[in-house]
């Protein structure tokens, strides 16, 4: 185990974990060259804000021979620290579903409607949310500069049935009604901010109703999400079933690199 029995009872309780300085300033000056590498693509594997055209969000990054790839983020996805601990949440050997970055550049990066990320992942033949999102901070995050917002225990709710928006951003994602949010607040109490530094991890439990917003401040807010899926939770079969490097339908165990630092080589 990674996580001790504390952790994981607290996770189980809010819905979400936050672990400090997990990923070292050298480690994520990799991973961030790689995204800003990434954001220059021209592919579907990159989406574009409606407002400003930079990049928002940019998928398939552990894909080493996609044109988004990048050998530190993939190296990253199986070191010790964030692979056993989606396994000791999951309590399940786990692959990546999918890994990606969401940006939110200086003045300009859009809000995150509330929602939870089940509500999508269930069209694509998921029947049970028995996954973890490991997000890991690449900027300070800012309440002025859009940080992610947490409604503690909202996972407990289950998946709710929210009407679909693909109105409001470039992204389309099933958002909680101003009433049904009304209502959650009422009784799992105020969302609170997930600020941290560079470094900074947040796991969170796939029903847990998150958003955020708007980036005011003249830094960008870069993220990444590594998405972990229990081996046992098989996806089913789909109508149309999304790419795989949004939806990963391969269930093979993913092990653990070598070398726990992402600055070494990974054999």
């Amino acid at each position: 185990m990674f996580l001790t029995d504390a952790q994981l009872e607290a996770y189980d309780r809010d819905g979400f974990l936050i672990l400090r300085d997990l990923v070292s300033p050298e480690e994520v000056r990799l991973v961030k060259q790689g995204l800003a590498r990434a954001c220059q693509v021209q592919d579907d594997r990159v989406i574009r804000e409606k407002s400003s055209g930079s990049a928002r969000m940019v998928y398939g990054m552990h894909e080493l021979d996609g044109p988004t790839g990048c050998e530190a983020t993939e190296g990253l996805a199986r070191s010790t620290r964030l692979l056993q601990a989606a396994r000791d949440v999951l309590h399940d050997e786990a692959y990546l579903f999918h890994i990606k970055a969401n940006l939110k550049e200086a003045m300009t990066g859009e809000i995150w409607q509330w929602h939870q990320d089940f509500g999508y992942w269930r069209t694509d033949g998921l029947s049970e949310p028995r996954l973890v999102t490991t997000m890991l901070m690449l900027d300070r995050a800012t309440e002025l500069g859009g940080c992610l917002y947490f409604v503690p225990g909202s996972h407990k709710d289950g998946t709710i049935e929210a009407p679909f928006d693909d109105k409001t951003t470039s992204v389309g994602i099933w958002t909680l009604s101003q009433e049904q949010m009304t209502d959650l607040v009422k009784r799992r109490g105020e969302p609170v901010p997930v600020a941290g530094e560079p470094g900074t991890v947040a796991m969170f439990h796939p029903d847990l109703v998150h958003g955020s917003g708007h980036n005011m401040s003249t830094h960008a807010r870069w993220q990444m999400y590594f998405v972990y899926n229990a081996v046992s939770n098989v996806m089913q079969p789909v109508a149309k079933p999304r790419p795989s490097y949004k939806a990963n339908r391969k269930n093979i165990p993913l092990q653990i690199r070598a070398k726990e630092s992402i600055l070494e080589p990974a054999e």
